[in-house]
């Protein structure tokens, strides 16, 4: 049983290995794009820093055109001066010559005037070109950083379930080990136990039986059972001194079995899905083109495989719900086996049905032009495989219904053939496990061969994987059905062991239903006997402990309802006080703001200060600035006319004063806010940022929690398997003690009975 816990854990450690195959995948894939537009940018940042050369030296180039044309201009200015200068003396001499030297002059300042204009719009184009080439470069930065960024996380996260994977690998291994390390010393044991107490039991009995025969070949004067065979033997059927417990490990073997088939029918379901899912995959995909007339029928079939399928777990649910600890569970008895029987023929038709077009489906996989030859071979491989299991699954409905023919028809073979089928069935739950095997080595062997073609697309290769983990999850179900029904074959040979005293015939229903009902009347008897009288008390005891019960009951729902009633009257005055201290709190505050306004509007008032002073506290600021401002505007126009100022100077001097506080006020409350908002800011990214960090601590956490609730529930289960396993040994340990008994108490009543009867023929001898 640890055995295939452990096998079914090792599946689910399988599926989630796949699983996380298939995220790592996708993180290298991303690795990978990010990685390239890194070179990407890399490549683009190159060219940028070749284009900033090219303009750089464009500049210099242009630096050393402006430094010869200036040094050309400083040559033309000293040959205008010389030209003036000669000009001027041949003004002296004569008008003629100074109109070719102003025409020379003009041309020279209209091209030195170009030169200018040109050089002032080169130094123009290079300083936008070099501002736009830096606000590139700049952003071409950032947004590597980011990427480096976003690799360096990618990275991280690969890397961490990478650990976690083999850290959870490490661990499964020991305790693995460790596991059948304890398993082996612990069948060890039991077995030097076992065999301890079998030879202690064979020597007690060897001794009994000593004494018994030669007690009967002494003493016994006749035998009835000898003569008149149809008087002295009942025709009564027998069953064995624990009867329940029979009746309870027949329930609990049909419930792991329940359990088994029900792991074996979701792998079978899965198995047909994703076989499904793969042929409209390959060798076509029916996205892109139709597939052959021969896929669209068998992925029709296996379409429908949820009806062939589910009636196997429903039949055995049936068979589990009719086997209870009060009846007798046989061969004879067990109608909803017939119902097991019909759905496993049901199923085994269907596989039938689909093996042809399962062969002819691998047929169109090896004539596909990129199909090598090792893949073929493969294919061949799988072929002999799928004809196997099926094979096998015919064997095995062949034997269930022979096991559900006693049943139906009333009337079944002798113990010897029931235990050849028992047998039987047990040797072909072994090859079912082999064949299964076989397919999934086959299979994964393909799968390997596959994903070395060059056409193979991610949808294939995670539907292979899923195929591969539905035939792991099919292999340890088979292996577990096996390994449970060689555990349980004595108990399933030894179960049709209800039958008549003499041993021939077989059970009757008619028969089991009169022997329970008997069973229940007798057990209902001797319980009516062994029922003990209830303890009684004194009449008078029982008056003065009701009277002392019913004052004491009365003053205690009177003080209860008194502590109530003080809890709830505290409760209020405790709420009326809170309630009263805020007022006071509020009275208080409104009093001190009341105050400071009356002080500051009496300084105002015997000061005639038009500057405003701010307040202290910024709520009353907002709250009473416009009645400030209107205060002072009242007090302007009282302070003008009680001086009675004509002049319009003075009292527009007056108002724009005021008006120029006004707005210092106003602006040292924007700066206010705008600092306030800021800080603000500040304090909304850094509660964001700690609401990030909790949020990834309260992931980790959960995950935590996660494992350990999924440590308990495994831990749980080995406990739950090991208590079972303890229990079933116990009880069979009891049955075999109880046998012992009864063969010891019958022993010693017919050697009681044996003396009783030599005392008599002595008295009797003695009376002749």
């Amino acid at each position: 049983r640890m055995t295939a816990d452990l096998q079914a854990k090792y599946t689910k450690l399988a599926q989630e290995y796949s699983k996380l195959r298939a995220q790592n995948q996708v993180l290298k894939k991303a690795v990978v794009d990010e990685q390239a537009n890194t070179n990407s940018l890399k490549d683009d940042l190159k060219q940028k820093d070749q284009s900033l050369r090219k303009a750089e030296q464009e500049m210099d180039s242009l630096s050393f055109r402006n430094q010869q044309l200036a040094k050309r201009v400083e040559l033309l200015q000293e040959e205008l001066q010389a030209s003036e200068t000669k000009g001027r003396k041949s003004k002296n001499k004569g008008d003629s010559p100074s109109q070719p030297s102003f025409q020379t002059q003009s041309v020279f300042d209209e091209d030195l005037q170009k030169k200018i204009q040109e050089n002032e719009r080169l130094h123009i184009q290079f300083f936008e070109a070099d501002e736009l080439h830096r606000q590139q470069e700049a952003q071409l930065r950032a947004r590597l950083e980011k990427l480096e960024w976003d690799t360096e996380q990618h990275q991280a996260v690969v890397d961490s379930l990478t650990a976690k994977y083999t850290d959870t690998i490490e661990r499964l291994q020991n305790d693995k080990a460790r596991l059948e390390v304890s398993t082996i010393l612990n069948v060890f044991s039991l077995c030097i136990c076992s065999q301890q107490q079998l030879r202690k039991y064979q020597t007690e009995l060897s001794n009994q039986l000593k004494h018994n025969s030669s007690v009967i070949q002494e003493k016994v004067p006749f035998n009835d059972t000898s003569e008149y065979s149809s008087t002295s033997r009942s025709d009564w059927p027998k069953c064995c001194h624990g009867g329940g417990r029979r009746g309870l490990k027949a329930r609990d073997a049909v419930g792991q079995a329940v359990a088994f088939v029900q792991d074996l029918v979701s792998a079978l379901l899965h198995f047909h899905s994703y076989t499904e899912q793969r042929i409209h995959i390959y060798p076509l995909d029916s996205s892109i083109e139709p597939i052959s007339p021969l896929n669209q029928k068998f992925s029709q079939y296996l379409h429908e495989n949820a009806a062939y399928v589910r009636p196997l777990e429903d039949g055995l649910l049936h068979l589990h719900q009719s086997v209870t600890e009060d009846t007798v569970t046989v061969l004879e008895t067990v109608g909803k086996l017939q119902d097991f029987s019909k759905s496993f023929f049901t199923y085994t038709s269907f596989l039938q049905k689909i093996l042809p077009y399962q062969l002819k489906s691998l047929e169109e996989e090896c004539d596909v032009p990129l199909c090598t030859a090792s893949l073929s071979a493969k294919n061949r491989e799988l072929q002999a495989d799928m004809k196997r299991v099926t094979s096998v699954f015919e064997k095995l409905q062949s034997y269930i219904s022979l096991l559900a023919l006693p049943s139906e028809s009333c009337t079944a073979g002798h113990t010897s053939s029931s235990c050849a089928v028992f047998t039987q069935l047990a040797a072909c739950l072994h090859g079912l496990h082999d064949a299964t095997r076989e397919l999934s080595k086959h299979y994964s062997q393909k799968v390997v061969l596959e994903q070395e073609l060059p056409t193979v697309t991610q949808k294939l290769r995670t539907t292979n994987e899923c195929l591969l983990s539905s035939l792991a999850s099919l292999t340890s179900c088979t292996s577990k059905i096996a390994t449970f029904f060689n555990n349980n074959l004595d108990f399933f040979a030894s179960s049709a062991g209800y039958g008549p005293r003499a041993g021939v015939g077989n059970l009757n229903p008619l028969q089991t239903e009169t022997m329970l009902r008997n069973k229940k009347q007798a057990a209902a008897y001797i319980h009516t006997l062994r029922r003990a009288r209830p303890v009684s008390v004194p009449y008078t005891e029982a008056l003065c402990n009701r009277r002392v019960l019913t004052s004491s009951t009365e003053s205690r729902q009177g003080l209860t309802q008194q502590v109530q009633q003080s809890q709830e009257k505290i409760a209020r005055l405790e709420q009326e006080k809170e309630h009263w201290l805020l007022e006071a709190q509020l009275g208080r505050v409104r009093l001190e703001k009341e105050s400071k306004r009356m002080a500051q509007l009496e300084a105002r008032l015997s000061d005639g200060l038009l500057d405003l002073v701010q307040p202290a506290d910024p709520e009353t600021e907002e709250r009473t600035g416009s009645e400030v401002s209107q205060s002072t505007s009242m007090f302007l126009v009282r302070r003008a006319s009680a001086l009675q100022v004509g002049d319009e100077e003075s009292r527009e001097h007056l108002i724009k004063t005021h008006y120029m506080t006004r707005v210092a006020e106003l602006t040292t409350q924007l700066q206010m806010s705008d600092s306030k908002a800021v800080n603000f800011h500040a304090e909304c990214r850094a509660l964001a940022k700690r609401l990030a960090i909790a949020e990834k601590t309260r992931e980790t956490l959960t995950e935590d929690m996660k494992q350990a609730n999924q440590n308990v529930t495994r831990l749980q289960d080995e406990l739950s398997t090991t208590k079972r396993s303890y229990e079933d040994q116990l009880s069979m340990m009891s049955d075999h003690l109880c046998s012992m008994n009864d063969t010891l108490s019958k022993q010693r009543e017919e050697i009681d009975t044996l003396k009783l009867g030599n005392k008599g023929n002595s008295k009797k001898n003695k009376g002749r």
